[in-house]
């Protein structure tokens, strides 16, 4: 048999191509390139199937991928899609003339009903080959079948409701299992529900649907010859929940709600469109005897489903007594009509007719047309032949539609991947506004178009409209790139003059009060921006300069904050005196190039609160860079302006740490003419030492003196141990300083003892007071009375001086006897030195023909040698490398040297004779050859290279040398 589906690119070359009226193609717009690559692929493309079947096609259904189909009166075929090749033939094994009238199959595939004019019902399950009889339904002629959705499974349906040509509506559920002989037959239950009736009493239910709303409400639509039902409501509680009973149980007492349409074809069908399996559908279509109803499907109306309803009336030559139309399926913007010689398809959008595909006689008259919901494929058939149709990309023309009837947010929506035609939405949404003076809205639009940017803006402009201008620029400024600087710039510096030209013509109206605080504030937003602080930023001068130009220092300071523009804030509040507002800001920002350029500004008004910011700020100032502001401000010479200045000083001393010459040499010049009290302890603790004070010596000493401050000049000349100056000025002052500073040079006796000499000169000449002359002597040791005695005056008796000129005696005695015993221990001490001499030149070691130098561990006596007292022996070159490296470079310099004049002295010679002239040349020329060994060994083994202080002086010597280390590291892997 040959293959029942082919795919369709196998056929493509014998389909029929077909397409709606309007084609889609490219709209040429400013800012896009709009070229056809490819040939557009129609949106409906008919495929006959290569089938010829063995008998001729009664019915037909397609539900998720599964197709079943009637041949002839017996046989049923069975076709998965997706294995095409393995048709499955099922007998229905009827013996009688009873012809098969009408299939359902569930949205599932599973279920098969099949109704035959006998007025019996056969169910199939799609893994089942077994036909069985549905007992429970017999003696109804079956039109419709609305199947449950929500509840129905592979294995059973759930409650489903059944529509007969008596006009009664059933409740029924049907079961896969098969069990043994005596198990469940497939129908539970069958039972009535509702009937529906015209005027002429009960008609035939050609269509049901039955469907469940996203709020939990149910629906059933259901259609007889002339009227369409609607049932409405939420299922009872209880045992019932779950079926249709209490849903119709709401219209026992009255009808529900219809439409009715007079004229009949006999017969009516119902088709939905669903966009996703199992959700709610959205909009249907009616095909009934005056045309076609269609429109959406809103389940939150609590009334009615249907709305937006629009009847297609069929064209002359269609309808009742002509050629009737014979089934109707929907997709999702178009309804096609099935005809006995050709399919027509219908845009629900606009009402016309964009396909007409005619069929060939040979295939003889179309009997039916469904549709696949879960493929969205759409199939009809005649008697002999069997044609599927693909759809393809239906929504790609709808924005033109929805363009033309002027409902831009629709037509935005389907186009939105297609850059140009949104492009092109917008420009007609844009211009539709602007002609219905919705100019805010109209400058939205523009903004995100292609559109010539001189000419939008010269058509608010013509029309007068700032407001909306703003609102396009402001837009097309929020959309530049980063590196589009230039139009930024342009753009801000535009906007920032309409907002001023705006906020200049309001501020004198009263009446335009709320009008201009408005204005105001979304000027204000446009300046704090988030999205255009980086263009702000860049065109800060300009918009500076509209400010100022326009008078608005307010929002000159308000802009030049949000910029971060603090300078400008803070000479703004001096300009105008508001100096602690100045202040706050410049407190609130802490920059310290801020503080030092306003500081001489502030601290002339408001010192007191500049200095607590200042100790505020802490480390963060340079006091260095805040001392001209101090200098012009204390040079009034009042008190408080001096002792604001020192109150920072001593803050930055004492708290901070400064050790600045420049800051301690002005908190002297201020204590030298503010607070005199304060100089002398702050040089106190300053110390006595003159690498450790911080201050300039010579000028804190030119400063003491010029505003005669005598103690400080002291204390300086202490620092600057200039003694005799100190002792002469201190002499002024006080005695009992200059003894003080008399006593500092510790180590200079004679600088004491005159220094002293000229306190005692002074107390005796100045004062003649012999009393403090004595008590004078004796606070210094190192003055005689021999020394002080010529200050005296002549007439001056020796009882003064008798206690001293013996005392002087007594010492001088013990003296002399400190001196004879030293003599004496010197003397013994030489003794006992030449005896330890003698002693040492007999000593002697001794060296056994097995000793070995202790560096290269080589025989010793093989080479000169040298012996040490501690036992360590070493070849003399050996010793010579060993000591070289741990001898100064002066020393190593005198080795090399004697090693040079020891090689260049001639050798010793064997003769008496030659011996003496050798040693009379050597006299005469140079160092002799014993001098330069003797030399030698004084600085090479004037001690043992391993007990010496050369060992101990090499203990933080690394084991390798650092030059070598690498070489000997990679000689180790």
């Amino acid at each position: 048999m040959a293959s029942i589906l082919d795919e369709y690119e196998d056929s493509l070359s014998r389909s029929a191509v077909l397409q709606p009226g309007c084609p889609s193609v490219g709209i040429p717009h400013s800012g896009y390139v709009n070229a056809q690559l490819e040939k557009e692929v129609p949106i409906f493309t008919k495929q006959r199937i290569d089938f010829t079947p063995s008998e001729r096609i009664t019915s037909l259904v397609v539900s998720c991928n599964q197709l079943c189909m009637s041949l002839g009166k017996d046989t049923l075929l069975r076709i998965d899609l997706g294995k095409a090749n393995e048709p499955n033939h099922v007998e229905l094994g009827r013996k009688d003339d009873a012809k098969v009238h009408k299939m359902f199959l569930d949205h599932t595939g599973s279920h098969l009903l099949i109704a035959l004019s006998s007025t019996e019902v056969l169910y199939v399950n799609r893994n089942g080959q077994k036909v069985r009889p549905l007992a429970r339904w017999k003696g109804q002629l079956v039109e419709s079948v609305g199947w449950n959705k929500a509840l129905g499974t592979e294995s059973s349906t759930g409650p489903i409701l059944v529509g007969t040509a008596q006009g009664q509506i059933f409740e029924a559920e049907l079961s896969a299992s098969e069990g043994g002989l005596f198990g469940p037959a497939p129908d539970l239950y069958f039972r009535p529900l509702y009937v529906l009736n015209e005027e002429g009493g009960p008609a035939p239910v050609c269509s049901l649907e039955a469907e469940r709303g996203p709020d939990g409400r149910g629906f059933v639509i259901a259609t007889t010859r002339q009227r369409l039902f609607q049932f409405i409501g939420r299922a009872a509680e209880g045992a019932e929940a779950q079926g249709f009973s209490g849903l119709f149980a709401a219209y026992a007492d009255h009808p529900p709600p219809f439409r009715e349409f007079p004229s009949s074809l006999g017969y009516s069908e119902l088709a939905f469109y669903t966009p996703k399996l199992r959700s709610a559908p959205r909009a249907f279509a009616w095909m009934m005897g005056d045309g076609v109803l269609y429109g959406a499907l809103d389940c939150g109306r609590p009334d009615s489903l249907l709305s937006e309803e629009r009847v297609w009336e069929y064209p002359e030559g269609v309808g009742p007594g002509a050629s009737p139309p014979l089934a109707v399926v929907l997709t999702q913007f178009h309804f096609l009509l099935l005809l006995a010689d050709r399919v027509e398809a219908v845009c629900t959008l606009t009402g016309q007719v964009v396909l007409r595909d005619h069929f060939l006689e040979k295939f003889g008259p179309l009997k039916h047309m469904v549709k696949d919901s879960s493929t969205g494929h759409l199939w009809a058939y005649t008697e002999r032949a069997v044609f599927r149709y693909h759809v393809q990309r239906e929504a790609r023309d709808v924005w033109r539609t929805y363009l033309d009837m002027n409902r831009f947010d629709l037509a935005k929506e389907y186009c939105r991947e297609r850059p140009d035609c949104l492009d092109t939405v917008l420009a007609r949404e844009a211009d539709f506004c602007f002609h219905q003076r919705r100019y805010l809205e109209s400058a939205r639009c523009y903004a995100l178009t292609q559109s010539y940017f001189e000419e939008i803006a010269l058509k608010f402009l013509e029309a007068r409209q700032e407001e909306a201008l703003a609102e396009f620029l402001q837009r097309k400024l929020a959309s530049l790139k980063p590196a589009e600087r230039t139009q930024a710039t342009l753009l801000t510096t535009w906007l920032t003059e309409l907002y001023l030209s705006r906020l200049g013509a309001l501020q004198g109206d009263p009446e335009a009060l709320n009008l201009y605080r408005e204005t105001r504030e979304r000027f204000r937003a446009f300046l704090s921006s988030p999205r255009h602080k980086e263009w702000l930023f860049a065109s800060r001068a300009s918009i500076h300069e509209l400010l100022a130009s326009h008078g608005d220092t307010e929002h000159m300071v308000y802009f030049a904050v949000i910029m971060q523009d603090y300078e400008r804030v803070v000479a703004y509040h001096c300009q105008h005196e508001a100096y602690e507002e100045a202040l706050a800001v410049l407190a609130r920002h802490r920059d310290p190039q801020l503080f030092y350029k306003f500081s001489p500004i502030l601290i002339r008004h408001i010192p007191r609160q500049l200095v607590d910011a200042w100790i505020e700020l802490g480390s963060r100032l340079d006091a260095r860079q805040l001392i001209p502001a101090l200098v012009n401000y204390s040079q009034g010479g009042e008190a408080q302006q001096v002792s604001q200045a020192i109150r920072y000083m001593e803050f930055c001393v004492n708290v901070l740490g400064e050790t600045e010459q420049a800051i301690h040499n002005y908190l002297l010049s201020l204590y030298a003419r503010g607070q005199p009290a304060s100089l002398l302890a702050y040089l106190e603790q300053a110390g006595a030492s003159p690498h450790r004070v911080h201050y300039d010596l010579k000028y804190a000493l030119r400063l003491c003196a010029e505003h005669g401050h005598h103690r400080a000049c002291v204390h300086v000349y202490k620092v600057l141990e200039l003694y005799e100056e100190a002792v002469d000025l201190a002499l002024q002052v006080d005695v009992d300083l200059a003894k003080q500073c008399a006593d500092l040079p510790e180590e200079d006796e004679e600088l004491r003892k005159k220094l002293w000499l000229k306190i005692a000169r002074h107390v005796v000449q100045e004062e003649e007071d012999v009393q403090t002359a004595m008590a004078c002597l004796a606070s210094c040791p190192l003055l005689k009375i021999e020394d002080v005695l010529p200050f005296f005056p002549d007439f001056v008796t020796i009882d003064h001086f008798k206690e001293a000129i013996c005392s002087s005696l007594k010492a001088y005695n013990h003296h002399i006897q400190e001196l004879q015993r030293e003599m004496e221990e010197a003397t013994a001490s030489a003794q006992r030195i030449r005896r330890d001499l003698q002693e040492l030149r007999g000593r002697y070691g001794t060296v056994e023909p097995q000793d070995k130098c202790a560096t290269c561990d080589f025989p010793l006596l093989n080479r000169p040698f040298y012996l040490f007292l501690c036992g360590h022996m070493f070849h003399a070159d050996c010793l010579l490398q060993a000591v070289r490296p741990g001898l100064p470079a002066y020393k190593q310099a005198r080795l090399e040297e004697l090693q040079r004049k020891l090689g260049a002295a001639p050798p010793p010679a064997k003769g008496s004779a030659r011996a003496k002239e050798a040693e009379g040349g050597a006299a005469a020329g140079g160092p002799s050859r014993e001098q330069l060994k003797a030399d030698l060994d004084e600085l090479v083994a004037a001690e043992c290279v391993y007990c010496g202080e050369l060992m101990i002086r090499s203990i933080d010597r690394p084991f390798i040398d650092p030059q070598r280390y690498e070489e000997e590291h990679l000689s180790w892997l």
